[in-house]
Parts: structure tokens; sequence; C-alpha cells
């Protein structure tokens, strides 16, 4: 059974304005869960939906308290809402390149991809719209350009097309897996063996649906291959290489094995250490096949210079640890 049908997997029948969900897991509480599925409303916003029976489980009204068992169904009934315009807003981004069909970005850490909550409008997605104006008249208004993401507080390349025939294009490479992507990583602990892989499925974490887990059943199959560089101190700088595009997938497998990404408020340690700013996660390498041409692209992202110091600080420790 499916850990939960989010927003990117509506089943066929749903309708707009609507959101058909299914509980796998541990009992949890119907608004819990609900805000967690559906991130684009607040957990007080869910509540008032549940009182006001546009949420219902198993076809029946309920209480926000309603505790969920496995399999239950759950109907999200809204009012239909305007989509909110994607604002133009000039933002710096460092371009690597740029054509007619695509930008490729160095994208700083602590900036989202696209406005979700919290973020309305400082988005990497905005500072588009304002440099390449053009993009607005894409179809898709909630995402133009996007084929791939990454977290707020993951630096790195990021490749964007400019218009409808590239966005298809470059999705469909994402979509078969054909694109190579590498990213460096600082994690804890001496990792063995250097070479390796990590295959295990992903799906939500029963216990908090904000977060991503190894599922046990139910889960997306996820592969990430690493080869590690050195040893520094207590941890292992290595080379990350998702062959599958999970949420938070490299974040995930790492922490699974015991070696978590340093840094990682989320998947790491409670007392993670606070000598890292934000997780040591850095999209390094991509290599793809840009529209009009048949030849694959390499583009490169210098690691970006918070974790640089941090790492050179890291290092300078380790040659004078006795």
């Amino acid at each position: 059974m499916p850990q939960g049908l989010g927003l990117l997997d509506k089943p066929t029948g749903a309708k707009d304005g609507m959101e058909l969900l299914t509980f796998s897991g541990d009992r949890d509480r119907l608004d819990r869960f609900v805000a967690g599925e559906l991130t684009q409303v607040s957990r007080s916003q869910v509540k008032k939906l549940i009182k006001q029976g546009l949420v219902t489980v198993n076809g029946l009204p309920v209480k926000p308290g309603f505790l969920l068992s496995e399999g239950d169904s759950i109907e999200v009934r809204a009012l239909p809402q305007e989509s909110a315009k994607l604002k133009a807003v000039e933002l710096p981004l460092t371009v690597l390149y740029e054509s007619r069909d695509v930008v490729v970005l160095d994208k700083p850490a602590g900036v989202p991809v696209h406005p979700g909550h919290g973020h309305p409008d400082d988005t990497i997605l905005n500072a588009l719209l304002a440099r390449y104006p053009e993009m607005a008249d894409m179809t898709d208004q909630e995402r133009p350009g996007i084929v791939h993401r990454l977290d707020m507080d993951t630096s790195g390349v990021l490749v964007v097309a400019r218009n409808e025939m590239a966005q298809r294009f470059l999705q469909a490479q994402f979509k078969a897996r054909t694109v190579r992507k590498t990213y460096l990583a600082l994690v804890e602990g001496h990792l063995l063996p250097e070479y390796g892989a990590i295959e295990a499925p992903m799906g939500r974490d029963p216990k908090n649906r904000r977060r991503m887990a190894v599922a046990r059943d139910g889960g997306r199959d996820a592969r990430t291959e690493y080869r590690v560089r050195n040893h520094i101190g207590g941890y292992s700088l290595l080379e990350a290489y998702p062959r599958t595009g999970r949420t938070h997938q490299i974040r995930v497998h790492f922490a699974s094995i015991g070696h978590p990404v340093a840094g990682d408020r989320v998947y790491g340690p409670r007392k993670t250490e606070r000598r890292f700013g934000r997780q040591f996660l850095h999209a390094w390498r991509i290599s793809i096949v840009l529209p009009g041409s048949a030849d694959r692209r390499l583009f490169q992202a210098d690691l970006a210079d918070d974790l640089q110091s941090s790492l050179d600080a890291l290092t300078r420790e380790a040659r004078h640890r006795p």
C-alpha cells in the first residue's frame, strides 16, 4: 500500500479543488496528517476545513483530532481559489550558462527554488521571471521552467528551461533518468567501504509527514551511489551520485546508514554541531543534453564559500590533532 498519496500522486477521478489521500503507517491525527501532505495549507487552515465539513474520512465527517488507521481514505474538498500570480522580483542570480532555451544557475543556500509556504516572492523563480519575462507566458503558471529542484539550504547547479519546448525536452531526460548529477557532501563518521551504493525505497515518514524516510513497505525505489574522497577528522568528504530523484534522497539515505550529512538539522542527530551553518551538501556537477543538440554538456559550480571555509577549518584542525 502506498505511503500516502499527496499532491504529486493525485488518483484518477480526483477533481480540481479536491485531494484524495490514503493513510498508511502508525495511527495519526487527521489534521496533522493532512497538513503534512498538503504543504500549501497550514494546520490551522486544515482544522477550519475539517470543522466546515470539507474533509471526510471514509466518506464521513469527523473531528480534527480523529485518529487515522491503516487504509483510511481521506477526501479534502476546498473552495476553488484563484492561483496567486507569480511576481517578477529583481534578485541576484549567478548565471553559469544561458541560451535562448536554457539557463544554468549556481543557486545559493537559503533561497527556495520556487514560491511556497513562507516564501511568496523571494525565490529563484521570482528572480528568473524578472530577468527572463517571457517565462511568464509558459503553460505551467505555477512553476514555469522548473525541471528539477534543490532543497532551500542546498547550493549548486540548477538547470531551468526558458520556454515550453525546452521544458518538455529537459523533463523527458529527468524522467528517463539519463541526467547525471554529482553532489559534494560531508557526512559524519568514517564511511566504509569507500565506494558503494545505498538502495533503499523512500516515502513519507509516518511519524512526521513533513519528513521523508526509508520505507519498510510501499516506498518508491531510490538509489544513491557514492565515492569517498577522503576522511577528515571525524567526517568523510564524498561525491554522491543520486540515480533517482526522491525528495531529500541523499540526506535520508546517508542518515539511514548512520552517516548523516554534517549540519543537517532535520535528519542528523538532535545536537548537530553548530560549526556548520547548514547542511554540508552542494550540487557540484550536472551532465545533460541541451535542446537542439545531441551532445552531453557538463556544468559545474565550485563548492560554496561557506562550505569551503568549514572544510578548510576542519582540515586544519585534523592536521594539528595528535
